[in-house]
């Protein structure tokens, strides 16, 4: 092969991982937008059906109940009849969702529609992980998983925006039907580009040489010991993102909007983070050590805010500090995990993997939320700092039991 013919060949490949990459980033900001699909319109919807913040709560567990489960098989069926076809799924059921919650006559219709929306979110990891590690260079997975993270965290910041800039002029009912309309466009367009969904996986994840037995990986100890980090993360996530307005307002005595601004820093900083994560993981292969050092960054952010030791500007800065180090662990985190996942088995090992961010997140907003009741309001961040603490030390046993050196 001449030297033209090898680059012509190199820029046809990254133009294909390119392709790739943006898509399922695409997709995956869908999935995001809509685990906040209830969220933004909870004070039209609950006076409209006069129910109370309980039974609003109940009907976003019952979202992140059914997505948890619904990760855990989704994986078999990636495994099975492709990525491509999952997605599509994914995406169908998202629009089935907004459409039963804006045609809602009751309460029975509202959980209806988010079991739907957690069939929907419950497909994409397993899907996109599938697609990222089977037909994207090795060379690239660290700025893929990067632009995956961070497609995510725009998906989350895009649904208040989105669903409230609509409701406020034209209703609520009206912005989930606008909503629906954004899973269909995404369809179209992975429709678009079919032809990369269903190539032959050009990759294949080195953890085993030979494809193992349905239910085989389940015994693998790595596989659990990823499933314990991710629900441990997803815990103190939950935990800064539903109480740490209460505790700026409470502890250091900022208003609304300041309080508000700590949320908005640490999303907006743990992007960040993830762009930096991807560079860090195409340097430095040793991928618990980079987690370890990026949630060692967030348990110092966090134990400094829960021991009240900064002026309120420090204290924002501290969370900052948080993000950024849980941003930049994702990428790594997200090797590590390729790491242990047996040939054939890539889907189903991050489906199960994945799953325990929603055991995570149904768990967190209990945990933190008993800490508020009793008063402890600083005990907050410090229970986060002890879960983050927990997580690298979990970490540390998944490089340890992973089929393959990292």
């Amino acid at each position: 092969m001449t030297v033209g013919t090898a680059a012509t060949v190199e820029a046809g490949v990254w133009r294909e991982d390119a392709t790739l990459i943006g898509l399922v980033g695409v997709a995956h900001l869908i999935s995001h937008f809509f685990q906040l699909i209830l969220a933004p319109l909870l004070p039209w919807v609950k006076a409209e059906f006069g129910l109370s913040f309980s039974a609003m709560g109940f009907v976003m567990t019952v979202l992140f109940i059914v997505s948890g489960i619904t990760q855990a098989l989704a994986g078999f069926v990636v495994d099975r009849h492709g990525p491509g076809v999952t997605l599509t799924v994914g995406l169908l059921m998202f629009v089935a969702s907004a459409l039963t919650l804006a045609a809602s006559t009751g309460y029975a219709m509202l959980l209806a529609g988010a079991v739907l929306a957690g069939i929907g979110n419950g497909v994409f990891h397993p899907a996109d992980f599938s697609l990222l590690n089977h037909r994207v260079s090795p060379s690239r997975l660290g700025p893929a998983y990067s632009v995956h993270g961070l497609t995510g965290s725009l998906g989350w910041a895009l649904a208040p925006v989105f669903l409230v800039g609509i409701a406020v002029p034209f209703g609520w009912r009206t912005s989930l039907v606008a909503a629906a309309a954004l899973p269909l466009a995404v369809g179209a367009l992975l429709l678009m580009h079919r032809s990369l969904f269903v190539k032959p996986a050009r990759h294949a994840p080195p953890a085993s040489a030979e494809p193992v037995p349905l239910l085989a990986f389940l015994r693998q100890p790595a596989i659990w010991w990823c499933f314990a980090f991710f629900a441990i993360v997803a815990v103190a996530a939950s935990g800064v993102q539903n109480f740490a307005p209460t505790v700026f307002s409470t502890v250091y005595g900022l208003g609304v909007s300041g309080a508000a601004l700590s949320v908005s820093l640490f999303m907006v900083a743990s992007a960040s983070g993830m762009l930096a994560g991807g560079w860090l993981v195409g340097r430095d292969r040793r991928l618990e050590r980079n987690i370890a050092l990026a949630l060692g960054l967030s348990v110092i952010g966090a134990t400094l805010i829960g021991l009240s030791v900064l002026p309120a500007a420090y204290a924002l800065a501290a969370i900052a500090v948080m993000g950024f180090g849980s941003g930049l662990s994702g990428p790594s985190r997200d090797m590590l995990i390729r790491s242990t996942a047996p040939r054939g088995a890539t889907g189903r090992v991050y489906g199960v993997v994945y799953s325990g961010l929603d055991l995570g997140i149904a768990v967190g907003p209990v945990l933190f939320g008993g800490m508020l009741d009793a008063g402890h309001h600083g005990a907050v961040f410090l229970g986060i700092a002890a879960c983050l603490l927990l997580a690298m030390l979990t970490a540390t046993q998944v490089a340890a039991r992973s089929a393959t050196p990292n």
